[in-house]
């Protein structure tokens, strides 16, 4: 039997691809697992996308979180791009750093961001979920994106953080234009950045001198051995928990209802399951909707700071390297039924929140979120459904996260 032509390889971060890039990752896994590429920003990357591979690399010390190994090729070619290399005042937290510092910053953070400080918040996060229902629950439509999705957590991590009531709404402005930057001149994104870091700068130079019990008071009681945050460490710490603790969250609550809008089997049993009063299902399903359709599509930047092989290739010293969660977390060597719904997936060591020392600090309160959000939702309207054509639905075509623009519904009012 003659050889099968081998299929051409995909086009790589179009629109069509932001709309559904399973096929391509695994194109890649198949054909070129480690995989060279160019970013829509100009910079040349390598793509991890099977799961031994991208479990190897995320727990490699030889991949530095810092943006400083990028090569210096790279910087004289002018193709740089990479975020966080003109904004150090911001980017010194855990996300950028390798140890000793990362450590220290991680075992100070973690006395301040605790799973019983989590555990303590459920009953805000129900109260927020319960009043956005409440908003729109009587007109029988809704955008879950924009008047569900978003604002949950941002109001969520404002009160975790201790942001004053009066302030969450500029807040939730300036967040509001971050994330929907798609293009072109990044000047509203710039103007975002400024105000709150300028913002949090001053709330926690406030927070100095009246000390509660919210969480920037924590970062700034946290000591070890005599060491404390810096007032630069401590308002780029609070950015990142604010920056990713909401727009994770948003795409793990709008991707993870679409997912079960259009599975409507799996729906109905995680359905049946809560009028039971049984969590168990949505505990291990909002883990699933992690693996099936994650809020981020790829790692955070990592740079080679020595030569290594990943999956057999050789990676040159100053190479960013992007692990491709969502390739991996779809990989039929680790996962079975890989592109099937299973809600009640018990083997499930899903790559939703990283791996090794950069492992999420904030994913307990991702799931609290997730799983607040959305069984409130199907448990308030239990008709909802999608109120539009799937292929008209439009997705934010980002490297790190992906999530839908919007997500429109309509249901029973109530």
């Amino acid at each position: 039997m003659p050889d099968q032509p081998r299929a051409a390889q995909p086009q790589l971060f179009t629109w069509e691809f932001a709309a559904d890039p399973y096929p391509a990752y695994a194109w890649l896994r198949e054909h070129a697992p480690v995989h060279r590429t160019t970013l829509p920003s100009g910079v040349d990357a390598w793509l991890v996308t099977r799961y031994a591979d991208a479990r190897q690399a995320l727990a490699d010390a030889r991949l530095s979180k810092n943006p400083a190994h990028h090569s210096e090729q790279a910087h004289r070619s002018g193709r740089v791009g990479i975020p966080g290399e003109r904004q150090a005042d911001l980017m010194t937290h855990l996300l950028n750093i390798d140890p000793p510092d990362h450590t220290r910053l991680r075992r100070l953070v973690s006395k301040a961001f605790t799973p019983r400080r989590v555990a303590e918040f459920e009953p805000r996060v129900r109260e927020i979920t319960d009043r956005l229902i409440d908003s729109f629950a009587g007109r029988g439509e809704a955008d879950l994106i924009h008047e569900f999705a978003f604002p949950l957590p941002i109001y969520a991590i404002c009160d975790l953080l201790g942001v004053p009531a009066e302030d969450q709404d500029d807040l939730r402005d300036w967040a509001g234009m971050m994330i929907r930057h798609t293009g072109g001149k990044r000047g509203g994104v710039g103007r975002a950045v400024k105000q709150i870091r300028g913002y949090l700068a001053d709330l926690i130079h406030r927070k100095r001198a009246d000390l509660g019990d919210d969480l920037i008071s924590g970062l700034i009681r946290a000591s070890d051995h005599g060491e404390h945050l810096s007032e630069k460490e401590a308002a780029a710490m609070a950015f990142i928990l604010l920056f990713a603790g909401f727009e994770t969250t948003i795409n793990l609550i709008g991707n993870g209802m679409y997912a079960l809008l259009r599975n409507p089997d799996q729906r109905a049993l995680l359905q049946e399951s809560l009028g039971r009063g049984e969590s168990a299902l949505l505990e291990t399903g909002v883990e699933e909707l992690l693996r099936y359709d994650g809020p981020v599509e790829l790692a955070t930047w990592r740079f080679a700071t020595a030569p290594l092989a990943i999956g057999g290739v050789d990676v040159p010293v100053g190479d960013p390297v992007l692990v491709v969660l969502a390739a991996a977390d779809r990989d039929p060597a680790r996962f079975s039924a890989e592109n099937t719904l299973d809600l009640a997936r018990s083997d499930n060591p899903h790559l939703g929140f990283g791996h090794g020392i950069h492992y999420c600090i904030g994913a307990p309160l991702a799931r609290l979120e997730g799983q607040r959000a959305i069984g409130s939702l199907l448990t308030r309207l239990p008709d909802v459904r999608l109120a539009a054509d799937p292929e008209a639905l439009r997705w934010r075509g980002g490297l790190i996260m992906r999530g839908l623009r919007d997500l429109p519904v309509s249901f029973t009012p109530r």
